[in-house]
């Protein structure tokens, strides 16, 4: 007989209650209001979000990556995974109370991957962020992964989705150094997504990792290298 999920935290949010469920040592789940966001158990398709997202840093030297979306983790510590030592890594994770469930109730699910010393984690929208890096100009990052339990849709709107829509896409191009990557999680491929990345410069090949059965989406987005930098996605 499975064991029964127990709450550990609950809290009010403007989307519904958002809650830490677990059952058993390792099985943990994030839920909002009747929508389970994650499990701890189907982490697939967030590792491979982070080690493509990087996978053309792991050679660079001091390099720059933005992940939006906590989570339960997995994203970030396939990030750092793939990063040599000298990187920096933002994290812009939108409610407190996620980081701290990273910090302790999930933190041996990711050998408490929030706590490496790279790790900055900013309390913030980050489709905020990706707009005040992008329109300073300066600290610019070699990628941009997201990892948000909403992913492009259909529905999305095309232009004016804080995220996904093409202003967005334009913010996201801006706040890249040239050859850099953007990584995007969706439940499901979206044409108009793909084609929105490829309308603002970027190169754009679509994974969809596992075998059978439901499998969520990778998009990643290459924009074209300067001369001198030399750099490509492995």
């Amino acid at each position: 007989m499975a064991q029964p999920w127990v709450t550990i935290e609950s809290i009010a949010t403007g989307e519904g209650s958002l809650e830490l469920r677990r059952r058993g040592e390792r099985d943990f789940m994030i839920m909002i209001g009747s929508q389970v966001l994650m499990n701890s158990l189907t982490n697939r398709s967030e590792v491979v979000l982070g080690q493509l997202g990087c996978g053309h840093l792991m050679r660079d030297d001091a390099p720059r990556v933005l992940v939006g979306g906590l989570g339960m983790g997995f994203t970030l510590k396939a990030v750092l995974g793939t990063l040599p030592s000298s990187a920096q890594v933002v994290v812009a994770e939108l409610n407190p109370t996620v980081l701290e469930w990273c910090r302790g109730p999930l933190a041996a699910l990711t050998e408490s991957a929030v706590n490496d010393p790279r790790v900055t984690v900013e309390i913030c929208d980050v489709a905020g962020l990706i707009r005040r890096s992008a329109a300073e100009g300066e600290a610019r990052f070699d990628a941009i992964i997201l990892d948000l339990y909403r992913g492009p849709h259909a529905k999305s709107d095309a232009k004016n989705d804080p995220l996904y829509g093409s202003r967005a896409i334009e913010n996201i191009r801006g706040a890249l150094k040239p050859g850099g990557v953007v990584a995007v999680w969706g439940e499901q491929y979206d044409e108009g997504f793909d084609k929105r990345l490829q309308s603002a410069g970027f190169t754009v090949t679509t994974n969809r990792p596992g075998r059978g059965g439901l499998r969520h989406a990778v998009f990643l987005g290459q924009l074209k290298p300067s001369k001198k930098s030399g750099v490509h996605v492995s």
